[in-house]
């Protein structure tokens, strides 16, 4: 970072973004610009703010963090090419040793999860139930969630921490490692809850793909999700800069972070990029802004079969019947199916349960306020005569 002309007060500050990280990351094949919610709220907070000046420039992840030795920073932070890295996560864990985090960029809105294949049924090989005992999980090295942030997270589905006893891989990007839970080299992967979502290529034409988008078109087909949710692992949600810890970067650009939070530019990037549910609330948002997506939901509130890509705790196919399936298949599938329509029985008691104590409890309160009422009315009287 340096100071623009001799006497002036504003301060330059570069900032790395790598462009396979879509929608906060990536680059526009048209255009060939660097694009992203982070780069939309830098170039908004320049032009809000007179004394900073945030320039983008195109860096690979591994130069900000990377997993080497457990994690430490990339080498571009570490020898000060770069002041700062955009679109981090705040994780609990080994990057606050090394790393200090500007104000987020959005709430906290990066939940992680498990994608487990799917078996030759369709039915996932792994459920939300599993406690991980003796399985091999896979995480995606450099990325958020961090290879230790399964121990900050819960089962959504049993409400306990998983297991200590099951065998941590990092792969080495995200295509290798779906690679690696695909071929039964690991059990699972330890993933963003929307990270398949968002490498859906035939949604996001404009993105340059830079990521395998056959391998990720088999989303709710090959693969699903078997917990989604678990937000336990952060301190904060998406943060504008990952800096070298020390540098000060986070309290120089944070007092115009907050100001540009507060703008209807932000809520129009939140729009732009369908996050409304997930930003920070102003005076410009609505109601309908607050509803959340699904792959933020916890596994226990999912309700789909699986086919979009998120299954609920009680795990079903992620591929159409075949007429054709085994009597044993098909009697899996009938006790899975009982299974949720028993869930969806308890909770529909338990709504009903919960409306008539309101209920209850609003006309118990009704009459004591209109007894209150009396008893004022009889005291007035009382003065009177």
């Amino acid at each position: 970072m340096a100071p623009v002309g001799a006497f002036s007060t504003v301060e330059t500050f570069t900032f790395g973004q790598d462009i396979n990280y879509p929608p906060y990351a990536y680059k526009n094949k048209t255009t060939d610009k660097l694009e992203g919610f982070g780069a939309d709220v830098a170039r908004g907070m320049n032009k809000l703010c007179a004394d900073i000046q945030i320039n983008i420039v195109q860096a690979k992840w591994e130069e900000c963090w990377s997993a080497a030795g457990g994690g430490t920073l990339g080498a571009k932070l570490e020898d000060g090419t770069l002041d700062a890295c955009m679109t981090y996560t705040h994780t609990k864990g080994i990057r606050n040793k090394y790393a200090e985090f500007s104000g987020a960029v959005m709430n906290v809105n990066k939940a992680a999860g498990l994608i487990a294949a799917a078996g030759p049924d369709g039915i996932p090989l792994l459920t939300g139930q599993d406690t991980l005992f003796g399985k091999t999980v896979v995480d995606v090295g450099g990325w958020a969630p961090t290879a230790d942030g399964l121990g900050f997270v819960e089962n959504k589905c049993t409400g306990q921490p998983y297991s200590s006893n099951y065998t941590l891989l990092v792969g080495p990007s995200n295509d290798e490692s779906l690679r690696m839970t695909l071929n039964g080299t690991a059990d699972a992967m330890f993933v963003y809850s929307d990270q398949a979502y968002n490498y859906q290529c035939d949604d996001h034409p404009d993105e340059e793909a830079t990521w395998d988008c056959a391998l990720w078109a088999g989303f709710g087909k090959t693969f699903a999700y078997v917990q989604t949710g678990q937000f336990g692992y952060v301190f904060n949600g998406t943060t504008l800069a990952l800096a070298k810890k020390g540098s000060g970067v986070a309290d120089k650009i944070n007092p115009c972070l907050w100001r540009f939070l507060e703008t209807k530019a932000y809520h129009d990037i939140c729009v732009k990029y369908h996050k409304t549910s997930l930003c920070y609330p102003n005076q410009y948002f609505t109601a309908l802004d607050s509803i959340p997506a699904e792959y933020d939901l916890p596994t226990n509130m999912q309700n789909s079969n699986c086919s979009n890509g998120y299954c609920p705790c009680a795990a079903v196919d992620v591929v159409e019947e075949k007429s054709s399936g085994s009597s044993a298949s098909m009697t899996r599938r009938a006790a899975i199916g009982l299974s949720i329509a028993g869930a969806v029985c308890l909770a529909c008691c338990i709504c009903a349960c919960i409306i008539a104590g309101i209920y209850a409890g609003s006309k118990k309160k009704g009459r004591g306020q209109l007894r209150e009422d009396e008893e004022d009315e009889e005291d007035e009287e009382a003065e009177a005569e």
